[in-house]
């Protein structure tokens, strides 16, 4: 940190763009089922540490436009989210923002690349705008990003060795 930054900013000082991160993971599966499984929301929480209870609304299903609810868990709060997919190609990336497409705060994007006999997983996390309810300094959105990264990485494994349990 320079001595014009501090972990105490707050973030009507801080660029958005700067918290965004991408992981990645080789599945034991080809990338049109690994999409399927993905872009099916109501299967997230085998994966995810934090969400569970995640359903299209009715009639909806993985295509642009569509919109789902999800319970989240963090630090022993619970929450709802609306989201909706901005994109999904099938076998190759799948995508919803936290919030809508027109005012969401966070892109969450998947791809999927055929490499051997399965696929590389890529998983995105992306914050479109600030908002107090993810927090109010540097230090906040650090650490959102650091406990995200951490989720992401949780979930690739766990969807990886989902796979290979399969």
């Amino acid at each position: 940190m320079s001595a014009t930054t501090s972990e105490h900013d707050l973030f009507e000082t801080l660029n958005a763009s700067a918290y965004a991160f991408t992981r990645r993971a080789w599945v034991d599966a080809a990338p049109a089922r690994v999409y399927d499984l993905v872009s099916d929301v109501s299967a997230i929480g085998r994966w995810s540490p934090n969400a569970t209870d995640v359903t299209f609304d009715q009639g909806a299903g993985p295509r642009a436009g569509a919109w789902f609810s999800g319970c989240n868990r963090k630090d022993g709060r619970e929450w709802t989210t609306r989201s909706q997919v901005v994109r999904a190609d099938p076998g190759s990336a799948f995508a919803f923002v936290v919030g809508g497409a027109e005012d969401g705060i966070v892109r969450w994007s998947w791809t999927f690349d055929p490499q051997g006999r399965g696929t590389v997983v890529e998983q995105s996390w992306q914050l479109l705008r600030l908002d107090p309810v993810l927090g109010t300094t540097r230090g906040d959105l650090d650490a959102l990003r650091d406990y995200m990264t951490t989720s992401v990485e949780a979930t690739l494994v766990s969807l990886a060795r989902w796979i290979a349990e399969e």
